[in-house]
């Protein structure tokens, strides 16, 4: 069976407002009063023997317990704007599961198999599947329900059996003939399709609400489709203004210092000073091009994107088969990881610069190991850790800041990207090294998030 997706908190209280608060609360105010006229006030049987009357008295106490707790419960859902979504589960948890058992309990007293209640079992089901948005979770409270329904004929047939046997001590006929005409069993067949019925209506139930709950799902990511990419189309426009601004004076600057060089060959210095400037025009051009990379002012697809595989894509352009790099990869990736909404540019430049900045902190020779991990809040967390020389602790607060770099050639902005690329995806990076035994990098990636344009 697929994997249902995660519940939705605002769906989840919406179903609890209209199901427990609309429907099964009303339902009880009525239903309570009357249980506790059956339970004290009616007779349940003509001649109640020990086994009966020890099972009314249980009953009798049990309901006293069970009757607090649904005013409680009922209380809290009276309330439940000002509790936490956390707790509300707990209580609608609790609530059907005590229903289940009171229902079962009904039961018995009702006729076992042969009574009536069987329908109210199919209908908790429903409700059941309606308010538990957790798969785990729903199967099993269901599943304990058609137990429980079980559970309470074959004890319903125990207590027949054993008031039979107490007839026939006293007489057959009369009183006994006429018990079997008022209990007469129930065929295995109708009882098989009754439990059957019942599981077929959790699994039905559970298929009809992933289906709904996938469609949601769709719809949200559709509509976060849309959104991220407008704001890439923004992004690009604004990015090819900058180009267009920035770069055309510096080509003008850098043709016209050519030009004037080739002029007034015989002055050295005024040469020496033109060469510094053409040499900065370059330096500036090839900052404004990785500032644009830094940015992410570039036009792209909004797609879903596989960490694994952006993980391996990333390995292949850094540490590519062939080179000569004495570096071991250990990868570990979890089954199953959501997929990622947004640019795949961003999330492979993201782990293309972590692995080139182990690479080079290890001269090419050392160990990688790269894990991904399903985090808290449907979240992916990646990992990369080398066994490099590590960063001195002075330098690790720094170490995201643009143009901050320890290496001679370096801009200073590998990792200013990678901070950036990933809190526009509402994610974080942070960085734990000692000296001696390599750094570890961490990227936690929430899978449903807005992108965040970084003024």
């Amino acid at each position: 069976m697929a994997d249902a997706p995660p519940p939705d908190e605002a769906v989840f209280l919406k179903r609890v407002r209209f199901v427990e608060r609309g429907v099964v609360l009303p339902v009880k105010l009525v239903i309570l009063p009357l249980l506790f006229y059956y339970f004290f006030f009616a007779r349940w049987f003509v001649e109640p023997t020990a086994p009966r009357e020890d099972l009314l008295s249980a009953l009798r106490n049990f309901y006293l317990l069970y009757l607090p707790l649904n005013v409680g419960a009922g209380i809290m859902l009276w309330g439940m704007d000002e509790i936490s979504p956390r707790l509300l589960e707990r209580v609608v948890y609790s609530a059907a599961i005590l229903d289940g058992v009171v229902l079962a309990a009904l039961t018995l007293v009702t006729g076992g198999f042969d009574s009536a209640l069987y329908y109210v079992f199919l209908g908790l089901i429903v409700r059941n599947a309606a308010i538990i948005p957790h798969a785990d979770v729903q199967i099993v409270v269901n599943l304990l329900i058609t137990v429980s329904y079980v559970i309470a004929g074959v004890l319903d047939v125990g207590f027949e059996r054993t008031e039979l046997q107490v007839v026939s001590s006293i007489g057959r006929g009369g009183l006994g003939d006429a018990w079997r005409e008022v209990r007469p069993e129930v065929p295995a067949e109708p009882l098989l399709l009754r439990v059957l019925l019942l599981l077929l209506m959790t699994a039905c139930c559970y298929g009809i609400q992933m289906l709904a709950d996938r469609q949601r799902q769709k719809e949200h990511e559709a509509q976060e489709f849309e959104i991220k990419q407008h704001q890439l189309e923004a992004a690009g426009r604004l990015a090819a203004e900058i180009a267009h601004q920035l770069k055309n004076p510096l080509g003008i600057i850098n043709n016209a210092a050519y030009n004037l060089q080739r002029t007034v060959k015989e002055g050295k210095t005024i040469t020496q000073q033109i060469a510094i400037i053409r040499e900065e025009v370059e330096r500036s051009d090839r900052i404004i091009t990785e500032l644009m990379g830094y940015a992410k002012l570039a036009e792209g697809k909004v797609e879903r994107v596989d960490i694994p595989d952006e993980l391996d894509r990333a390995l292949a352009q850094v540490l590519p088969e062939g080179a000569a790099f004495d570096i071991k990869v250990h990868r570990d990736y979890a089954m199953g990881l959501p997929p990622l909404l947004g640019q795949r540019g961003h999330f492979s430049e993201v782990f293309a610069n972590l692995l080139t900045n182990s690479r080079e902190a290890m001269a090419g020779k050392g160990e990688v190991f790269l894990t991904a991990r399903g985090g808290e809040d449907y979240s992916v967390v990646v990992t990369v850790r080398d066994t490099g020389p590590g960063i001195r602790p002075d330098r690790i607060e720094k170490l995201f800041e643009p143009y901050f770099t320890t290496k001679e050639k370096g801009t200073g902005l590998g990792l200013a990207i990678v901070k950036h690329n990933t809190e526009i995806y509402g994610g974080t990076v942070s960085v734990e090294s000692e000296l001696g035994k390599g750094t570890t990098f961490t990227v936690k990636l929430p899978a449903r998030s807005l992108m965040r344009i970084r003024k």
